[in-house]
């Protein structure tokens, strides 16, 4: 990897960069080699095409000649003082021309101590706050803020308002040790070294570049597993080496978490009637995260499915990971801002000289939580203003304003009640869409040092909660106008994704959009301090630093290729490896399920092969036979759009009943079905995610592809109640293993997949 430049202090700059000086004088190397390496060169016209863009025509060559006349009075004075110091006579690279205009632009250190202990009136940073729109002017606890800690000027990162100057600067950078914890909480906690080891550890990584193409070819080798939690059929399984030292793992696992975080978790557990933390759910899912590997867990009971206990342990340690990977990002700022305001004449120097300055990214915020609706949003943001310290959270501000916009109303709960005394859908239906159902939404939340503040404004939030396509709606709008940008996605460190089987019945298209967009260079500077950016932003390796967790109650084909090909993170991946029991008991009806397997090369040959069957195995019968009551179950949209096309070519009898007909022509379709008007009915399985409906009428069962939901499977079975004929015939493939293994149980799916014979009857 090439060396890091050189770095000089500077202050918020809020102009444009320029790659180009017009003096051609070369620039004094300090602490580097002499010649540049090739990767080095390489990312130097990386970096200029990304400044060039962004440059301002404007005053710009008044503002260079400006900026001459200075850097050589800079340069004259460093020939004078430095007799000693070797001149590297060089072509100037795009980093030497940033750093000489960062350093030209540079306000002393002993201003910014002044301006922080409150010696100036606060009233350029409230304009600075304003301009960057992380402060509205009716906020009361502004003023009181700039009294306590000083007024602060914007840092890139470090974005924040004055009240976040002290953040946890009276407790918090400090070690836990340093705290004076009692012996109790020492007994609970790890040690200092310990708990800072995987956060301070995995920042603090220097990838290589024959790491760097190791990860790119994407080849995953788990070498280990352990039990999964109080599951005998899971076991998580990872790549290098394994987090846990012995087969203990729940007493074993690391904490890593802060004090006052673990403290008060430890007090809302408690409360909840938890007895047992050392070994419970959330402390065992809290280490897996705390490794910062890549977690794939495809096994989670929604808490729509009566899982609530499970869903709510696992979101609480996410949570708790997630505060504290920002309050030790946030505090690492905090204190190294102390470190340079008690030194201000050298503490340009220091920041050039010593790496562990490097502590920000592009922007602010560190954590990208995906989720699918407003009700689940509200869930998981009232929880986590549960599990914040009290200290942090003397003021929660728009609380109201969230909760009406992503709860419901007076009228509509009351409706509710009245759907729940009599429901006609089923009880996980029923509580996962019987709140605010809404898919598009996205609000910042910021972490102040009193305060948490909701509806933030993006770049000067710690936590973004959105729905992918709240997400795709932001990104759409920045490509189409250039004044936009969604540039507060190029410091995301920890993406979760969380109910991603839901989100696959939406568009999961949109998830791969999103990560897309992610770790990407910014297109402007938003008020970054250059000099204290870490080195793996600027050499454009933040993806293989991200983590990303990813929880689901399946996993399928879509979700198993963004795992694969999109987390690279160089510290390795976590997934969970399960064998299913399947479903075939919940059907309640004797019906006589028929599998016919068929044969295909590839998996991008199946979608062929199978249309191929149909019309050439399934669908002569169908035609040739006087029977009605034909419904066919389908998978996908894609194929729902084909066999549609495909029976109008044959002119058959048929109606649809998919995920975006009209409700009056379901209606008319239902009729027509259960008087036998029309022979075979279409009916998808996002139809029935989103309605759950009862189709009566049904004699003959054709599945077509099996459903992603496993607990649909059962459902559509049983709607065969008053038939004639019960059957059921289930087209398959060897490339429907994670489908077969969910509903007829794991060692069965791989005799149906690996047998001789192709036909296979479940009674």
């Amino acid at each position: 990897m090439a060396k890091r430049f050189s770095r000089s202090r500077g202050r918020k700059v809020t102009g444009k960069f320029n790659g180009s000086r017009k003096n051609g004088k070369k620039p004094r190397g300090i602490g580097r080699e002499e010649a540049q390496s090739p990767a080095q060169s390489a990312l130097d016209d990386v970096y200029e095409k990304h400044l060039n863009a962004s440059v301002d025509d404007d005053g710009e060559e008044d503002g260079d000649e400006d900026l001459d006349e200075r850097l050589e009075d800079v340069e004259d004075e460093d020939e004078e003082e430095d007799d000693e110091e070797i001149e590297v006579h060089r072509e100037p690279s795009v980093y030497d021309n940033l750093l000489k205009k960062l350093e030209a632009t540079t306000n002393s250190q002993a201003k910014r101590h002044k301006e922080r202990t409150g010696k100036d009136d606060g009233e350029g940073d409230l304009k600075e706050e304003r301009q960057y729109g992380s402060e509205s002017s009716e906020d009361d606890d502004l003023e009181g803020a700039y009294k306590e800690a000083g007024t602060n000027d914007v840092m890139g990162d470090a974005t924040r308002s004055s009240d976040d100057e002290a953040f946890d600067v009276d407790e918090d950078y400090m070690s836990d040790a340093e705290n004076g914890l009692r012996n109790d909480d020492c007994n609970a906690l790890p040690s200092t070294s310990q708990s800072q080891s995987n956060f301070g550890i995995h920042i603090a990584h220097k990838l290589l570049k024959e790491d760097i193409e190791k990860l790119l070819k994407r080849k995953w080798k788990y070498q280990w597993e352990i039990p999964a939690f109080d599951s005998a059929n899971y076991k998580w399984k990872g790549t290098g080496e394994c987090i846990f030292k012995d087969a203990d793992v729940a007493a074993e696992a690391p904490y890593g978490l802060k004090q006052k975080l673990h403290k008060h978790w430890l007090e809302v557990y408690n409360s909840s009637g938890g007895n047992n933390f050392q070994s419970s759910k959330q402390r065992f899912f809290f280490s897996l995260c705390n490794s910062y590997r890549d977690i794939l867990h495809h096994h989670k009971k929604g808490f729509y499915h009566k899982g609530s206990d499970e869903d709510s342990s696992v979101m609480d340690a996410y949570i708790m990971h997630s505060l504290n990977h920002v309050f030790r990002t946030r505090d690492l700022v905090t204190k190294n801002d102390a470190k340079l305001a008690k030194h201000p004449e050298t503490s340009r120097e220091e920041v050039i000289i010593s790496s562990s300055y490097l502590d920000q990214g592009f922007t602010r915020p560190k954590v990208l939580i995906l989720l699918p609706l407003a009700s689940v949003a509200l869930r998981l943001v009232r929880r986590l203003i549960q599990l914040a310290p009290s200290g942090n959270k003397v003021k929660v501000e728009y609380m109201e304003r969230f909760c009406n916009e992503f709860g419901v109303d007076a009228d509509e709960e009351d409706e509710l009640e009245a759907k729940q005394q009599k429901p006609s859908k089923p009880a996980d239906y029923q509580a996962l869409f019987g709140a605010n159902n809404n898919d598009h939404f996205m609000v910042g939340i910021k972490f102040t040092r009193k305060s948490i503040r909701l509806y933030s404004d993006f770049y000067s939030s710690d936590i973004i909660v959105a729905s992918p396509l709240g997400l795709i709606t932001k990104i759409g709008e920045a490509e189409k106008n250039k004044e936009k940008d969604v540039d507060y996605l190029s410091s995301i460190e920890i993406l979760l994704i969380d109910h991603a089987d839901v989100i696959a019945m939406q568009n999961w298209s949109h998830v791969n959009t999103v990560v897309e967009h992610l770790n990407r260079l910014p297109s402007k500077q938003h008020g970054t301090d250059i000099m204290r950016v870490r080195q793996w932003y600027l050499d454009g390796h933040a993806q293989f630093y991200r983590q990303t967790i990813i929880l689901s109650s399946y996993l399928n084909p879509d979700i198993n290729a963004l795992f694969n090909r999109h987390c690279l993170n160089f510290k390795g991946k976590l997934r969970l490896s399960c064998e299913y029991k399947g479903v075939l008991p919940k059907v309640v009806l004797p019906v006589r399920q028929v599998y016919e397997r068929f044969d295909a090369e590839s998996i991008g040959e199946a979608d062929d092969a199978r249309l191929e069957y149909f019309t050439k195995k399934v669908f002569p019968k169908i035609k040739d036979s006087m029977q009605g009551g034909i419904m066919l179950f389908i998978s996908s949209y894609f194929e729902f759009v084909r066999i549609r096309n495909f029976l109008k070519l044959q002119n058959a009898s048929f109606c649809l009943l998919g995920e975006y007909t009209k409700q009056s022509d379901i209606s008319r379709a239902r009729n027509w079905f259960i008087q036998e008007q029309r022979k075979i009915m279409l009916y998808t399985e996002r139809a029935h995610f989103y309605h759950r409906y009862k189709i009566k009428g049904i004699q003959n069962l054709i599945i077509y592809s099996l459903p992603e939901r496993k607990e649909f499977y059962p459902e559509v079975l049983n709607m065969l109640e008053g038939s004639h004929n019960m059957s059921c015939t289930v087209l398959f493939s060897r490339f429907d293993q994670l489908r077969l293994e969910r509903i007829v149980g794991s060692a069965a799916a791989t005799r149906l997949t690996t047998s001789d014979k192709g036909v296979f009857i479940f009674c």
